[in-house]
C-alpha cells in the first residue's frame, strides 16, 4: 500500500466508524459507508481501536444511543483531518486521473465528517447544497417523472391495465404488479435463473468490449438471502475475501432482500441486472481483479458510499439491463413487460432524489413526501414510507446518497449515447483506472487498458 492508500484507509474507516459502519460485517445490517475491504491489508487503528468497536455497537453519530464517551476517546486518538489532508497531499503528487479521483474522494469524506460534527454539536449546520454537490458534482434539483410516467401509462394500457379505470394509474400499476409478484419463498431459485440469463447476455454484449483477461473473472458469485425487518429493501454485500487454494480471489458477494418487499418479476429482472450482473457485483469483481494485477490503486478496494464513485456505480447499475441487452434506450428492450419494470425502477430512483429534495430543500413533512412519491413516482407504500422516512430523513443518506442514483443514471446513459461501446464500457468497468461521475468522461478521451482484445 502506498502513502495515498494508507491515508485513504485511515480516512474512510474513520468516517465509516463514526457513522456506525462495520466494513468487516458480512451483512448490510452492519455495513454503512465503506462497501468493501478485499485487499488483504491489515485494518488500521481507525477500525481496530477499542473505542471504534464501542461506537459501532452503539450505532454511530446518528444514533440516539451513541456512546459519547467512546466518541470522545476516538476523536482524541484518530486525526481525521490529518488523514484527509494526507489523501489530498499524496493525491496531488500522482499524475493522471487517480489524482482527480482522490481529490473528489477527499471532498466527499470531508463533507461526511462535517455532517458528523454538525450532529454532535461540534460544527456549523451544513447546507443541503454542499452535500449534494459533493456526491454528485452538481447542485440539487427536483426530479422530472412526467415522461417516464406517461410511457408507463401507455404500456399498461396496451397490457390490459387501463389507467383510466378505478384507482387510476396507481391502481393499474398495483394490479399489474400483483399479477406478476415474486414469491419470496422462491427468491433463491428465481434469482439463480435470472442471474444465469443476464450472465449469458453479458457474454454477448459486454465481454467483447473488455480486455480478454476479465473474461476469466466470475461476474456473479452471489448468494440471495431473504431477511426480515430490515430498514432497507435490499443490500448487496461485496465480500471478496475468500481465496482459492492457490490464493486467488473468489469474488464472492451476498444479496440480502427484504422479505416484505413487493416486487414484480420484470422489476426483479432489473434488480438482478442492477445488483449482480452486469451491475454492482460485476463492477466490484472487475475492480478487485484489476487491483490484484496492479492496474488500480488501493482506493479501489475500499469502495465508499456518498461519493462521486458511488454515484457512477449506481449509474452503471441502473443502466446495466441496457448494457446486457446491447441497447441504449428502455424502449429498445425486447419485451414491453420488461420495459414497464425498468421504467418503474427508474421512477423509484427519481423518487429517491425527490425524497431528498422535498425533505431537505423544501422542508416538507414525511407524510406529504410519502404521498407525492406514491402518486407521482408510482412506488409501493413500503417504498414511499422508507424513502420519506428512514432514508430520506437520515442526515447523511438523505443529503448525499439519495440524489446520487438519479444523477449517476443520467450521466451513464448520456455517455453511452455519446460514445461507442468499445470506448465507454472499458472505462466504466475500471480499465482506465478507478473513475467517478466527474472524471469518467475525461477517461473516455484517453487510452484505456485493452489487454488482448477478444
Amino acid at each position: 500500500m502506498d502513502k495515498a492508500g494508507k491515508f485513504t484507509a485511515d480516512a474512510i474507516l474513520a468516517i465509516d466508524t463514526l457513522w456506525g459502519g462495520d466494513v468487516m460485517c458480512p451483512s448490510g445490517m452492519g455495513r454503512f459507508i465503506a462497501d468493501s475491504w478485499f485487499s488483504d491489508e491489515p485494518l488500521p487503528p481507525a477500525y481496530t481501536l477499542p473505542a471504534a468497536a464501542r461506537i459501532r455497537e452503539s450505532g454511530g453519530v446518528a444514533s440516539k444511543g451513541v456512546d459519547r464517551a467512546a466518541l470522545d476517546d476516538y476523536l482524541a486518538r484518530v486525526n481525521f483531518p490529518a488523514a484527509i489532508d494526507g489523501v489530498r497531499r499524496e493525491g496531488s503528487k500522482i499524475a493522471g486521473l487517480r489524482a482527480q479521483y482522490l481529490s473528489g474522494l477527499a471532498l466527499c469524506l470531508e463533507t461526511m465528517w462535517d455532517l458528523a460534527m454538525e450532529i454532535l454539536g461540534k460544527g456549523d449546520p451544513i447546507p443541503y447544497e454542499r452535500g449534494v454537490k459533493a456526491s454528485t458534482g452538481h447542485a440539487p434539483q427536483p426530479s422530472q417523472p412526467e415522461a417516464k410516467r406517461k410511457r408507463v401509462e401507455e404500456l399498461l394500457g396496451q397490457a390490459g391495465y387501463a389507467p383510466s379505470g378505478l384507482g387510476g394509474i396507481l391502481g393499474a400499476v398495483d394490479a399489474w404488479r400483483r399479477d406478476r409478484l415474486v414469491p419470496m419463498a422462491s427468491v433463491r431459485a428465481l434469482s439463480t435463473a435470472v442471474i444465469a440469463h443476464f450472465d449469458r447476455l453479458s457474454e454477448v454484449n459486454l465481454l467483447p468490449h473488455l480486455p480478454r483477461e476479465l473474461a476469466r473473472v466470475p461476474r456473479a458469485n452471489i448468494d440471495f438471502l431473504p431477511i426480515k425487518e430490515a430498514w432497507f429493501s435490499g443490500s448487496m454485500n461485496y465480500i471478496g475475501r475468500a481465496r482459492t487454494p492457490d490464493g486467488k480471489p473468489e469474488y464472492e458477494a451476498t444479496y440480502e432482500i427484504n422479505a416484505a418487499l413487493q416486487i414484480s418479476v420484470p422489476e426483479f429482472e432489473q434488480l438482478i441486472s442492477h445488483e449482480v450482473v452486469p451491475g454492482h457485483v460485476t463492477t466490484f469483481a472487475y475492480l478487485q481483479n484489476l487491483y490484484i494485477r496492479g492496474m488500480v490503486g488501493f482506493e479501489a478496494t475500499v469502495l465508499t458510499m456518498n461519493t462521486r464513485a458511488a454515484a457512477l456505480f449506481e449509474g452503471i447499475a441502473n443502466n446495466a439491463i441496457l448494457i446486457a441487452h446491447g441497447v441504449t434506450e428502455v424502449d429498445q428492450l425486447p419485451d414491453e413487460d420488461l420495459q414497464i419494470g425498468v421504467l418503474l425502477a427508474l421512477l423509484q430512483d427519481d423518487a429517491k432524489n425527490e425524497a431528498s429534495y422535498l425533505t431537505w430543500s423544501e422542508k416538507m413533512p414525511k407524510e406529504e413526501v410519502a404521498a407525492i412519491l406514491r402518486r407521482d413516482y408510482l412506488v409501493t407504500e413500503e417504498r414511499a414510507d422508507k424513502l420519506s422516512g428512514a432514508w430520506g430523513r437520515h442526515p447523511l443518506l438523505g443529503r448525499m446518497y439519495l440524489p446520487a442514483y438519479r444523477s449517476g443514471t443520467e450521466k451513464v446513459a448520456e455517455l453511452r449515447r455519446k460514445y461507442r461501446p468499445g470506448e465507454i464500457l472499458p472505462v466504466l468497468y475500471g480499465c482506465a483506472g478507478l473513475v467517478d461521475c466527474e472524471t469518467v468522461e475525461t477517461a473516455c478521451t484517453q487510452p484505456a487498458y485493452t489487454g488482448q482484445q477478444g
